[in-house]
């Protein structure tokens, strides 16, 4: 997972059999309490970019290093040496702005288990202002690359010593959810069994040192040595949902940040404020060192077009883009009805093949290959041997993603085999949905950073975000852009709407009611029905059920909309490869404690 710093903080649980204490029994008590390690991966180049133009000549500098542009027309390139970082843009016909996006070379970290949004390279919109004539200047911010462990040291109630770890970005553990701890010297082993146990233990090795205490060991995700010290009670603040110590949650109206949301107190839209806030209460209070914890971040609702809550924890705010994981997925469903709505020649009958005949030929050519539909990539029942679920599918996102040979993504798709006749089988394939990013760039012409941003984030007025590429440097859309709670609820509200945000269409209504019925209709398909990139569903609150669509991704990224409620809900969170608990978000929390608390 990217951003700005890495934090290791690790926890080990403490605690003495009865009968006599051993020197090894002395020693490892002594490690209890809270142990903490940051390492930041910085992006090198940042702050202040600075374009000139010299007759024909461009060049651009920032943070001291200096690169050659070229020109086309109005459109503006530079690319900075050692593929740190590029910018594109276009000057606008006054001359006053150069708009575009940066480009930030592929991050440090990588997560072994969920690719998307973790190590590939982010294109992020930056606009410069004419500073003289001649002269653009603006502001790059990049996404940083952060990794973050906790470890905390205490005994269980058996007086078994134990130790878990927690990491935010990615749930990097080690491997297993607890470990029992033993210490000779400065030697500290933890060990975890496998749940079968024909597998080899895990077996974690740290040395302690001394004069400052410290932990040092070698993380298996970063193949690199992390040293862990003892946490003050700032530097272990986010371990918790809120800071220990912090006052009873009190319901609170959210604030107009002048971002497009209209907001109002919960009861004023019909909710039970005491209800809401017995719920973030609830959220607020359990130890995040038991396992099987909801690492939720963020939690917010709208109601009648109004947000009532927006609620942060583990120390993330408003202004904290977050890793949406397969969550991002939707976008390209609101990205095609945006092209049809402007009249490009696409749609959900367009064949992907005809579309992008260009990259061929193809491999394990099969005339099944010429039925695929852009509709059955969105809705996974293309038949092409892509399974996220089976790491044995040569599409699986984890396979395509770590190979090296093909950095052309699309084309890698396009040569699968074909496993299943198109739109007879459910398969959920991140690389399928990238392919429809490449029907939206070929059919609209543009580079897909660039067309979210004029067809969504624009017109939806979004914050910061960060859209990640591919290695070939196109847009990925299998999941992992990082944006903003509010605005990815944003979507929702709009969709409620018919396709409309605050008077500006996204898409046109007739697509809002396509994308989010059934494809294709129930009983066709062998397996799962989902709509066009919406996950579809019923809510059942006693003997009633509610129809609900939503955008989901690794870890409890969630975008839920409950049409018959006019309410829609977000939540982000920290359980990657965790669906037993994030899967609870909405099949629990949502029914169970918020439709409850709108009031007959």
């Amino acid at each position: 997972m990217i951003r700005q710093s890495a934090a290791a903080l690790c926890f080990v649980l403490l605690a003495l059999l009865p009968g006599t204490r051993t020197e090894s029994q002395t020693q490892a008590d002594a490690l209890a309490g809270v142990w903490s390690c940051t390492i930041d991966y910085v992006p090198p180049l940042r702050g202040e970019l600075a374009v000139r133009r010299d007759g024909p000549m461009w060049k651009a500098q920032l943070a001291k290093q200096v690169a050659t542009g070229r020109a086309d027309g109005m459109s503006v390139r530079f690319a900075f040496d050692g593929g740190q970082g590029e910018f594109r843009g276009t000057l606008s016909g006054n001359l006053r702005e150069l708009q575009g996006f940066w480009i930030q070379a592929q991050g440090v970290t990588r997560d072994p288990r969920d690719p998307g949004g973790s190590g590939q390279a982010y294109a992020s919109p930056l606009v410069l202002q004419a500073a003289s004539p001649h002269v653009w200047r603006g502001t790059v911010r990049p996404l940083h690359d952060r990794f973050t462990l906790y470890l905390h040291i205490a005994r269980n109630a058996s007086g078994v010593l134990l130790a878990s770890f927690e990491n935010p970005e990615m749930n990097s553990i080690g491997g297993a959810s607890s470990f029992t701890v033993s210490v000779a010297g400065n030697d500290v082993q933890l060990t975890a069994r496998k749940t079968n146990l024909a597998e080899p233990d895990i077996r974690l090795s740290a040395t302690l040192r001394s004069s400052p205490d410290r932990l040092e060991m070698v993380w298996p995700d970063l193949a690199r040595k992390i040293v862990l010290t003892r946490g003050t009670s700032d530097e272990i603040a986010d371990f918790y949902p809120r800071p220990p110590g912090s006052a009873p949650y009190a319901y609170r109206k959210p604030p107009d940040t002048g971002d497009g949301w209209s907001t109002a107190a919960a009861a004023d839209v019909g909710m039970d404020e005491g209800a809401l806030a017995h719920l973030v209460q609830r959220l607020s209070d359990p130890d995040p060192r038991v396992r099987h914890y909801a690492l939720i971040h963020s939690l917010l609702i709208a109601r009648h077009g109004k947000l009532v809550l927006e609620e942060y924890f583990f120390g993330f705010d408003r202004d904290t883009v977050h890793d949406l994981r397969s969550a991002g997925k939707t976008y390209a469903s609101v990205m095609v009805g945006a092209a049809m709505m402007r009249g490009v020649p696409i749609s959900p009958e367009t064949h992907i093949y005809t579309l992008l005949n260009d990259l061929g030929p193809f491999a394990n050519p099969d005339p099944r290959k010429a039925q695929i539909t852009l509709g059955e990539l969105m809705a996974h029942t293309s038949g092409l041997a892509c399974d996220d679920n089976d790491d044995h599918s040569p599409g699986n996102e984890g396979t395509m993603q770590s190979q090296t040979r093909q950095p052309n993504w699309w084309k890698y798709t396009l040569d699968l085999p074909m496993a299943y006749d198109p739109g007879t089988h459910y398969a959920y394939c991140s690389a399928g949905m990238n392919l429809v990013g490449a029907a939206i760039t070929r059919a609209t012409g543009t580079w897909l950073p660039e067309w979210f941003d004029r067809t969504v984030a624009r017109p939806v007025q979004f914050g910061t975000y960060y859209w990640n590429l591919m290695p070939n440097g196109e847009g990925y859309l299998g999941g992992g852009a990082f944006v903003r709670p509010r605005d990815l609820l944003k979507l929702g509200q709009a969709y409620l709407d018919n396709g409309v945000w605050n008077g500006r269409r996204i898409v046109d209504p007739s697509w809002v009611a396509a994308s989010t019925a059934p494809h294709p209709p129930v009983g066709e398909a062998a397996s799962s029905v989902d709509g066009y990139a919406w996950h579809l569903g019923m809510l059942q609150v006693g003997h009633r059920g509610y129809r609900e669509y939503s955008a989901n991704g690794n870890g409890g990224q969630m975008l839920v909309v409950i049409p018959e409620l006019d309410m829609t809900i977000a939540f982000t969170a920290g359980n990657y490869e965790e669906y037993g608990i994030w899967g609870k978000f909405l099949t629990q929390i949502v029914p169970q404690e918020i439709i409850p608390t709108i009031e007959r």
